[in-house]
C-alpha cells in the first residue's frame, strides 16, 4: 500500500510562484518527499514523458471537452492529438519544472484526488488545480498553447514506476524515517 508517484510542478507552476503552496498541500496530507529537482526539460525528454503513443489519447479527450461545451469539431483524433501534444511539449519547456517523488499510503490515488480534473475548468474548489488554475483548455487552445494546469500527476501505479525511472536515477531518490511513518504502520 506504501507506494510512490512522479509529480511535476510545471512551468506555470513554478512562474506564478506556487511551488510552496503546492508541496505544502502534499505534506501536509502525509506524503514524504523522497526526490526532488528542479530542470530545464528538453523537447526530446518531453517527447519521452508524453509519447506519440498519447496522440489519440489526447486527441479523443479534447474533442470529447470541446463537445461537452457544445463545440462541434470537424478534425480527426489524431489531428487534433497532434496538436494537443505539440502544445503540450512548447508548454512543459518553456520555464523549468520541479519534478517529485512522494511516498505514502496509496499515494497515486490520493495525488491524483487532491490535483483534481485535468482540465482546469472542470476542477473541484479544494483541488489544486480548481484553487490556483486560472484558465479552461478551450481558452488555451483558442489562443493557440498548452492548456496551463500546473501539475503532473502518475495515472497509476505502473505508470509512476516508469515515469520515475525515467525522471530519477535510483541514487536521487532517499529512504529515511518520516514523522508520520508510526501513524500508518
Amino acid at each position: 500500500m506504501i507506494e510512490r508517484s512522479l509529480v511535476l510542478l510545471k512551468p506555470d507552476a513554478v512562474q506564478r510562484g506556487l511551488v510552496g503552496k503546492i508541496i505544502t498541500r502534499f505534506e501536509n496530507a502525509g506524503l514524504k518527499i523522497v526526490g526532488m529537482k528542479m530542470l530545464w526539460v528538453s523537447k526530446e525528454f518531453a517527447g519521452k514523458h508524453y509519447p506519440e503513443s498519447l496522440i489519440n489519447i489526447m486527441g479523443k479527450k479534447s474533442i470529447e471537452e470541446l463537445e461537452d461545451l457544445g463545440i462541434k469539431i470537424d478534425k480527426s483524433e489524431e489531428e487534433i492529438g497532434r496538436q494537443a501534444r505539440e502544445d503540450l511539449l512548447e508548454f512543459i519547456t518553456e520555464a523549468p519544472l520541479i519534478a517529485i517523488v512522494l511516498e505514502g499510503v496509496h499515494a497515486v490515488s490520493m495525488i491524483r484526488k487532491m490535483v483534481g480534473n485535468t482540465s482546469p475548468h472542470k476542477a473541484n474548489p479544494g483541488t489544486i488545480r480548481g484553487d490556483f488554475s486560472t484558465i479552461s483548455m478551450l481558452y488555451a487552445n483558442k489562443r493557440g498553447f498548452g492548456g496551463r494546469n500546473l501539475v503532473h500527476a502518475s495515472g497509476n501505479v505502473e505508470e509512476a514506476k516508469q515515469e520515475i525511472s525515467k525522471w530519477f536515477k535510483p541514487e536521487e531518490l532517499h529512504e529515511y524515517k518520516h514523522v508520520n511513518e508510526p501513524h500508518v504502520q
